[in-house]
């Protein structure tokens, strides 16, 4: 008789995970906790749904970090170029953006979600929404929520897809995580990745530039950098160059208390042309004149110089010139984990075997961001999740060919 596998979560690694069991001949059951599939996939494709990455896979691998050895086996097995050949096997063209960014045509995840759940449905999978996971029974079996009341289901394999806990709203909260403790599964906690942070600013800068965009301005801390756009909030910053940097800033501020990060707002230009350019005289022009005549800063750029230095600096070239280059900014808090875009920590990897399985719960699989690594935007968090739940979804059908009865022959 043919084998049953449930999948909880109908994000990306769960929706993979089911593609591959009914690729196998396995009947699987989706159950997702929300009204719909994908909401956090389809709220990514807001802004343009970044796929994955076009850079040589090599550098691509080395951007997970320390996840690279855990996770390089499903990358390689679902490359950025398999996933740009399975979007185009769903009727879906996609295209390199200038960053080496990919995105589908149309930028919208909405019809690639449409076009998967067709066919996933046409291949005998089964989506049941509203169906939150509460665990297990006495007998093993898995107990839903619903609004009619709780439920019982069992299957012969069952692939956990929960997601992290960023965007609870979207139907990532995290509670799985007390549910596979309690089942002797290591799970480290869950914190903020690729997320924003605060820092002190006035009241002045605060009520005019929140929500101003600084743009082309280079990141440092302690040695690493990022370059791009970076978003002032109402409490301090956010943006493609603050998320790159977030597992390190965020881990000096759990350390330390604060972490103090360097602005470069003039990237293209040297301390010594800045110098230069300064000391010669203003004349009758005002100092921000001077500033925004001489080198081109402005705006919000200069606003930053002025919330940050001291009026004295403003009279001293040289100070004025490195502090456009080397701009302090103390940052005291990481922002909450509801806002941040991915989540760090999950089940931890000596937990599951190299298919992903739980060693401490036979049969049951984990995939996606409710495994314990991180990565920065740019596609590879995306990515990630299609790859570990394609990998969960082959080990949980490999590992059914060894088993003896079938949830309808016990």
């Amino acid at each position: 008789m043919t084998h049953k596998a449930i999948v909880i979560g109908g994000g990306p690694a769960g929706l993979m995970a089911a593609e591959a069991l009914t690729r196998r001949g396995v009947a699987v059951d989706v159950y997702e906790a929300m009204p719909s599939p994908g909401r956090k996939l389809l709220f990514a494709g807001k802004s343009g749904l970044n796929l994955t990455h076009a850079e040589p896979f090599d550098r691509f691998l080395k951007r997970f970090g320390q996840a690279q050895p855990w996770l390089q086996p499903a990358l390689a097995a679902f490359s950025p170029d398999a996933l740009r050949a399975w979007v185009a096997d769903l009727g879906i063209e996609t295209f390199v953006g200038s960053s080496g960014r990919i995105f589908p045509v149309g930028l919208k995840a909405a019809p690639l979600l449409r076009a998967w759940l067709r066919r996933l449905g046409a291949a005998g999978a089964t989506l049941h929404t509203r169906h939150r996971w509460l665990g297990w029974n006495d007998d093993g079996a898995l107990i839903f929520g619903t609004p009619e009341g709780p439920v019982v289901r069992q299957a012969d394999v069952t692939v956990l897809a929960l997601g992290g806990a960023s965007w609870p709203r979207l139907g990532g909260d995290g509670r799985w995580g007390d549910l596979l403790i309690a089942r002797g599964v290591a799970v480290a906690p869950l914190r903020p990745s690729n997320v924003g942070f605060d820092g002190s600013w006035s009241e002045h800068f605060r009520s005019r530039f929140a929500g101003t965009p600084a743009k082309g301005v280079t990141l440092s801390f302690r040695g690493e950098t990022a370059h791009g756009d970076v978003m002032i909030t109402a409490n301090g910053i956010e943006g493609g160059p603050v998320y790159i940097l977030s597992p390190i800033l965020r881990d000096a501020i759990e350390r330390e208390g604060a972490a103090c990060i360097f602005l470069d707002l003039t990237s293209d230009r040297t301390d010594d042309y800045l110098r230069e350019r300064l000391e010669r005289p203003r004349g009758k022009r005002t100092v921000a004149n001077h500033i925004r005549q001489s080198v081109g800063v402005d705006g919000v750029k200069a606003a930053l110089l002025r919330e940050t230095l001291d009026p004295a600096a403003f009279d001293d070239p040289k100070r004025l010139a490195k502090a456009i280059k080397h701009l302090p900014l103390n940052l005291v808090a990481t922002r909450p984990l509801a806002e941040a875009i991915s989540t760090a920590g999950g089940v931890v990897r000596d937990t599951v075997t190299d298919g992903f399985m739980l060693r401490a719960v036979p049969g049951v699989f984990c995939a996606g961001e409710m495994l314990d690594w991180e990565v920065r935007t740019g596609g590879y968090l995306l990515t990630a999740c299609f790859a570990t739940g394609l990998a969960a979804g082959d080990a949980a059908a490999d590992w059914l060919v060894d088993r003896r009865p079938t949830v309808e022959e016990s």
